[in-house]
C-alpha cells in the first residue's frame, strides 16, 4: 500500500472513530433530557388533573392578551385563524391581525367575514415597522383589531402589533394555526403562578392535516392520510412532550414556538422587538430574552407548558417541506453565531454553560457530521477497509437510538394527554418512527447540507408553502383561488408556517 493510500486508511479510521464517539456523546445527552422530560411531564400530568373549587375564566386576575397575527398571502385560512381566537375562552383578549402587505385577498375576506370599518385616527406614536396603511375595527367583533401595513416580513409585521397593542403580554400566533378553546387560559398560567419574573411561556404545536375543524376548533383528531406529514406528527410529539419539556426541567428553554408563544409586551419592546434580519424570529428573541435580562442581572422564568395545544398545516411534499427545513437550518445557524458571546459563560447560567453548546453539537453540527459518515461508509467498503464494529456503532447509534428515541417520544403522548386514542394511530405513529430511519433522515442530513451551503452565501430567502386550508372543501377551494404563486426567493414574504427550529432539537434525533 502507498504512502499516501495508507494515509487515506487513517483518515477515513480515524474519522469514524470520532464520529462514533461524537454520536455517543450526543445521543447520551439526548437521553438524559428526555428522561427529564419524562418526570417533567409527569408533574404536568399531576398538575392538570387537579380540578380548582374556582372557575378559571371567572378569576380576575388574568392579564389582557393580544393575539398578535402577522399575515402574507394567507386567504386560505385566515378567516378559521381569527374564528378559532374568537372562540378562546378568556376574559380580557384582543386579536391584532397585521396584514403584511399581502397580494391575495387576505385582507378583503377578513373584511367580508368579520364587518371591518376603518378607525379614524392617527397611529398615537412611532412603530418600529413598515408604513401602516390603515387600522381597522371589526363592527360585529369589539376585539378584532385589523392592521395594513407595507409588506416588511414576519419579524417586522409582529412588531407592529406588539407596539399597537397596550395589553400587559402578546401571544405570536401564526396565521395557519387554531387554538384549541381552554389554551389561552392554561398557556398563561405561569404569569399567574409568578407575575414578576414569568416573561414568556410556550404551548404544544401538533398537526392539522386531516383533522377536522368546525368553526375554527379541531372536532376530530386523525393522523394525517399521507406518510410524509404522518412522520411529522411523530417529530412534532418527539420535539415538544421530549425536548422542551426536558429543557424546561433545566430551566433552560431557548426556543418558543412562533406559532404559540405568550411574551411579556414590555420585556419585548425592551430588547427592540423582533430581529429583522433573520429567518428564524421565534428562537432568535428567546435567546436576545435570555441574553438581555441576564445581562441585566434580573430574575426571569421562560417556561413551556404541554397541556395547550395549537394545531397548525405542515407541508404534504419533500419541495415544501425542503424549502422549510433549509430555513429553519439557516436561522438556527444566524442565531447562534448572533449568541456566540453567551457560549460557556456562567453569567447566562444553564442556557450559555450548558444549553446553547450542547443545543449547536447537536441540532447545528451533529447532521453535517452524520452526513459525513453516511459518505464515509460506502467509500470504506469500496476501499475494502470497512470496519465491522465502525459500521455497527454508527448504526446503533443514529438508528437503534433515534428509534429509541423517537418512540420515547410517542410513549410520552399516550401516557399523558393521549389526543390519539386509536391503537391503529399509536402502531401508525410507531412505524413512523422506524421508518423515517430509512431513506427520510438521510434526506435530512443533505438538507441541512443545502441550509449551509444557503447560510454561506447569505441566502435570505424565506419560501413558500401552498395552505390547504381548515375550512370545508368549498370553502377551501374558493380562497385557494386567491393564492398568488411566490418565488421561492423573496425575501420579503410573512409566510407563517411553524418555526420550530428545534422541531426535534434535543429530542434525540435530528430533522
Amino acid at each position: 500500500m502507498t504512502t499516501l493510500g495508507a494515509l487515506g486508511t487513517a483518515v477515513i479510521a480515524g474519522s469514524g472513530v470520532f464520529i462514533v464517539a461524537y454520536y455517543l456523546l450526543i445521543n447520551a445527552g439526548y437521553l438524559a433530557i428526555h428522561v427529564l422530560a419524562l418526570l417533567q411531564l409527569r408533574d404536568s400530568v399531576r398538575e392538570s388533573a387537579w380540578s380548582p373549587s374556582f372557575r378559571e375564566f371567572d378569576s380576575p386576575f388574568y392579564p389582557g392578551v393580544a393575539m398578535v397575527v402577522p399575515a402574507y398571502n394567507e386567504a386560505p385560512t385566515i378567516v378559521e385563524s381569527v374564528r378559532s381566537m374568537l372562540a378562546l375562552n378568556y376574559p380580557d383578549q384582543e386579536i391584532v391581525v397585521v396584514n403584511d402587505g399581502s397580494s391575495d385577498t387576505t385582507l378583503e375576506r377578513l373584511v367580508g367575514a368579520f364587518g371591518l370599518r376603518p378607525v379614524d385616527a392617527e397611529v398615537p406614536y412611532d412603530v418600529p415597522s413598515e408604513p401602516i396603511r390603515g387600522v381597522y375595527r371589526s363592527a360585529t367583533h369589539e376585539d378584532l383589531l385589523v392592521v395594513d401595513k407595507e409588506n416588511g416580513g414576519k419579524s417586522d409585521a409582529l412588531n407592529a402589533g406588539v407596539w399597537l397593542t397596550d395589553k400587559e403580554l402578546f401571544c405570536a400566533v401564526d396565521a395557519d394555526t387554531l387554538i384549541d378553546r381552554d389554551a389561552l387560559l392554561d398557556v398563561v398560567a405561569p404569569f399567574l403562578e409568578d407575575p414578576s419574573r414569568t416573561v414568556a411561556s410556550g404551548g404544544t404545536i401538533r398537526v392539522a392535516n386531516d383533522c377536522v375543524v368546525q368553526d375554527g376548533q379541531v372536532k376530530e383528531i386523525n393522523l394525517p392520510k399521507t406518510g410524509l406529514a404522518g412522520v411529522q406528527v411523530m417529530e412534532y410529539l418527539r420535539a415538544f412532550y421530549s425536548g422542551r419539556l426536558g429543557l424546561a426541567r433545566l430551566k433552560g428553554l431557548i426556543l418558543i414556538s412562533g406559532a404559540f408563544g405568550v411574551f411579556r409586551t414590555d420585556r419585548v419592546r425592551d430588547i427592540g422587538g423582533y430581529r429583522h434580519d433573520t429567518v428564524t424570529e421565534d428562537f432568535d428573541v428567546v435567546v436576545r430574552l435570555h441574553e438581555h435580562l441576564s445581562d441585566a442581572d434580573v430574575d426571569y422564568r421562560i417556561e413551556f407548558v404541554p397541556e395547550p395545544v395549537a394545531w397548525t398545516e405542515v407541508p404534504d411534499t419533500l419541495r415544501a417541506l425542503g424549502r422549510q427545513r433549509r430555513r429553519w437550518y439557516r436561522g438556527m445557524l444566524e442565531t447562534v453565531v448572533a449568541s456566540r458571546r453567551m457560549f460557556f459563560r456562567r453569567a447566562y447560567g444553564r442556557v450559555g454553560t450548558v444549553i446553547l453548546p450542547f443545543f449547536t453539537a447537536a441540532e447545528a453540527i451533529g447532521p453535517l457530521i452524520e452526513g459525513v459518515g453516511y459518505v464515509l461508509l460506502p467509500i470504506a467498503w469500496y476501499l475494502g477497509i470497512l470496519n465491522i464494529e465502525f459500521f455497527l456503532a454508527f448504526l446503533l447509534l443514529t438508528v437503534g437510538t433515534g428509534m429509541f428515541l423517537s418512540w420515547f417520544g410517542v410513549f410520552s403522548e399516550v401516557w399523558s394527554y393521549n389526543r390519539y386514542a386509536s391503537p391503529w394511530d399509536v402502531l401508525r405513529l410507531l412505524w413512523y418512527g422506524v421508518l423515517e430511519n430509512f431513506g427520510y433522515r438521510q434526506w435530512k442530513t443533505v438538507v441541512a447540507w443545502h441550509g449551509l451551503i444557503e447560510y454561506l452565501r447569505g441566502d435570505r430567502s424565506w419560501g413558500v408553502m401552498e395552505r390547504r386550508g381548515f375550512g370545508s372543501d368549498a370553502e377551501t377551494a374558493a380562497a385557494g383561488t386567491d393564492e398568488t404563486a411566490t418565488d421561492e426567493t423573496a425575501t420579503d414574504e410573512t409566510a407563517t408556517d411553524e418555526t420550530a427550529t428545534d422541531e426535534t432539537a434535543t429530542s434525540g434525533q435530528r430533522r
